[in-house]
C-alpha cells in the first residue's frame, strides 16, 4: 500500500515512515525538504499519485495568529483537493486532545479549523487526537524573564511517548477510515507542575518550578481536565520513568529543550 506522510521528515513523520516501511508498505516522506509543500501546493499531485492513504502530521512553522490559521486552513484545503483528484481513500490527521476546549489559543483555533475542513470534505478520514508527547513536556512550562525559574499550572496531564503515537498512526493508516475522531493518551496521569519538576531533575536543571494557575498553555489558561481525556480509545504503553531512563541513557535530553520557552508547539 502506498502511504504518503505529510511532514514525513519531522519527529513523528520520520518515525512513522520507518514504521510503515517495516510493515512492508510503500511509505513516502513528503515535506518541503523533499519538494512537497502543502501551503503552496508544490509537488502534491506527483507525491499523491497512486496513493491509497495520506497521513498529515505536519505543523505550522509560525504560531502567530494569522500565520498559523493560514497554514492549517490553506494546507489542509490544498491537501484534501489533491487527495480527491488522486482518488485517495483515507485521510489521517494528527491532532491534540483538548483542542475543542481551548478556543482562547490561536494555535488551537487553527487546529479546530483544520478538523472542520477534514470533516466537511468528501475524503474518508480518521482524526487521531493525542495527549502531549514526553519529548515536549519542557516546552509547556513558562520561563521567567530572568531565566531562573519556570512556571506551570497544576492541571492534569496524561503524556505519551511519541513511539506509541506512531504505532497508533500506523495501525489507523492501514485500517478502515473511522470517519470520526480517535483519542490516545499515555498510561499515567500527572499534575503538570510536578511532571515538569521531575523532568528538570532528570536533566540536571536546578531551576525552580513554580506552580502558577495563570501559567498559559499555547496562550490559553487551563482548568484541571483540559489536557486529559476520560475515555481514550487507546493507551500508550511506555511510562514516563521508563522514557526518561531510556532517553538519558542513550541520548541525554538537552537542558535547553527541557527548559524551552512556552507556547512554541
Amino acid at each position: 500500500m502506498k502511504i504518503v506522510v505529510i511532514g514525513g521528515t519531522g519527529l513523528i513523520g520520520s518515525k512513522l515512515v520507518s514504521k510503515l516501511r517495516e510493515m512492508e508498505h510503500a511509505a513516502v516522506a513528503a515535506s518541503p525538504d523533499t519538494g512537497v509543500n502543502t501551503l503552496t501546493g508544490e509537488g502534491l499531485s506527483g507525491a499523491l499519485a497512486s496513493a491509497q492513504v495520506v497521513v498529515d502530521v505536519s505543523n505550522s512553522p509560525s504560531f502567530e495568529e494569522k500565520a498559523v490559521m493560514e497554514f492549517f486552513t490553506t494546507s489542509t484545503r490544498n491537501l484534501l483537493a489533491a487527495e480527491k483528484a488522486a482518488g485517495v481513500g483515507h485521510h489521517v490527521a494528527l491532532c491534540i486532545v483538548g483542542t475543542d476546549r481551548l478556543p482562547e489559543s490561536d494555535y488551537f483555533r487553527a487546529k479546530m479549523a483544520q478538523e472542520s475542513l477534514i470533516k466537511a470534505s468528501q475524503v474518508p478520514y480518521t482524526i487521531l487526537r493525542s495527549t502531549q508527547f514526553f519529548e515536549f513536556i519542557g516546552r509547556i512550562a513558562t520561563t521567567s524573564p530572568d531565566g531562573k525559574s519556570l512556571r506551570a499550572a497544576s492541571a492534569f496531564i496524561q503524556p505519551i511517548a511519541s513511539d506509541d503515537v506512531v504505532s497508533a498512526l500506523a495501525d489507523i493508516a492501514v485500517g478502515t477510515p473511522a470517519n470520526g475522531t480517535v483519542e490516545i493518551a499515555g498510561p499515567e496521569r500527572f499534575h503538570l507542575d510536578e511532571l515538569v519538576r521531575r523532568l528538570m531533575k532528570a536533566t540536571g536543571d536546578a531551576r525552580e518550578v513554580i506552580t502558577d494557575a495563570r501559567a498559559r498553555y499555547f496562550g490559553a489558561l487551563l482548568d484541571e481536565q483540559t489536557l486529559t481525556t476520560d475515555s481514550p480509545n487507546r493507551l500508550g504503553t511506555l511510562h514516563f520513568a521508563e522514557w526518561v531512563a531510556y532517553s538519558t541513557a542513550h541520548a541525554p535530553i538537552p537542558k535547553q529543550a527541557a527548559a524551552a520557552a512556552q507556547s512554541a508547539r
